[in-house]
């Protein structure tokens, strides 16, 4: 009885597995599936099937786990990543993973020339190589996220922004140096205490290439006032902007920043909360002073 019921599943038409796959989630797929016998797995490996690769939600889920930032879990990314452009070919237009590497992100530049969503965060090991490779082979690119990449410059936010004309979303928020506790035990120290310094390099590539932007996040950039006006300047479509974090601004610098986008709907500004005995206030002898200089909760050394 087994082996008829197996044989009858594995002897439904291609068309109907197709069907039936495209109605799974993904996990179901990859986890079940896939596995069933030579004809699903057949069935599986169907380009459309493959034009969306989302892994964010499995990475949301779970507490951050110190084992995603073994060499070891990279290669497991690298290679699931790999045999979905495999399948996808050129039908693959969004990519969400985390802790891929060089090697498959420069595997897909080549091969996803219709890519529109890009969005890999914490990728320890992707640097302005892969990315160039993406800003020449994928001019449709329309959102990209390289949150907590920390050997991605500013070179190649200039060149996916000279390539990619399409770009209105851009999310490259860095992790909170200014307390890193949250971080501790899970991130590997030395990458850590590699954040990025130059706020103002990457702010002048973005406003240079990226004018048509309505959508950005700069978590805890360490961009000064000159870098944040520089954004608004070139980005006049800017409709949301996030500043969480940039502890080098007040909400003075942001307001006067701000002024010159008239489509701007939303701004998170930095609202940190810093006690005031950390900067001896007292030698200001003034709380008006004090009040002004804090508005975002931050103090401005």
């Amino acid at each position: 009885m087994e082996t008829e019921t197996e044989s009858e599943w594995g002897e439904l038409t291609r068309e109907c597995l197709i069907n039936i796959l495209s109605r799974l989630s993904l996990e179901d797929r990859w986890r079940g599936t896939m596995l069933v016998c030579k004809s699903w797995f057949s069935a599986f490996r169907e380009p459309s099937l493959h034009s969306i690769f989302d892994l964010d939600p499995f990475f949301d889920s779970p507490p951050e786990s110190t084992h995603w930032w073994t060499p070891e879990f990279e290669a497991k990314i690298d290679s699931m990543l790999r045999s979905v452009v495999q399948w996808a070919q050129t039908s693959l237009t969004e990519i969400r993973v985390r802790h891929c590497s060089d090697r498959s992100l420069a595997f897909a530049a080549q091969r996803c020339s219709n890519l529109e969503v890009l969005s890999i965060r914490s990728c320890p090991r992707v640097t302005d190589d892969s990315i160039s490779k993406l800003a020449l082979n994928c001019p449709k690119l329309r959102e990209l996220d390289v949150s907590y990449c920390y050997d991605i410059t500013h070179e190649s936010l200039v060149l996916i922004g000279r390539n990619c004309p399409n770009l209105k979303v851009l999310k490259r928020n860095l992790m909170n140096w200014l307390d890193p506790s949250q971080h501790q035990g899970i991130v590997p120290d030395e990458y850590l205490n590699a954040c990025p310094q130059d706020g103002d390099s990457e702010a002048a590539a973005i406003s240079n290439s990226m004018p048509h932007l309505e959508c950005l996040e700069i978590r805890f950039s360490k961009l000064s006032a000159k870098g944040l006006n520089s954004i608004c300047q070139g980005c006049p479509n800017l409709e949301f902007l996030d500043l969480y974090g940039c502890a080098n601004l007040t909400s003075r610098d942001i307001a006067n920043a701000a002024s010159s986008l008239a489509h701007l709907k939303d701004v998170k500004k930095p609202n940190f909360y810093i006690p005031r005995s950390v900067f001896h206030t007292e030698r200001y002898g003034h709380w008006r002073l004090y009040d002004e200089r804090f508005q975002t909760d931050v103090f401005r050394i």
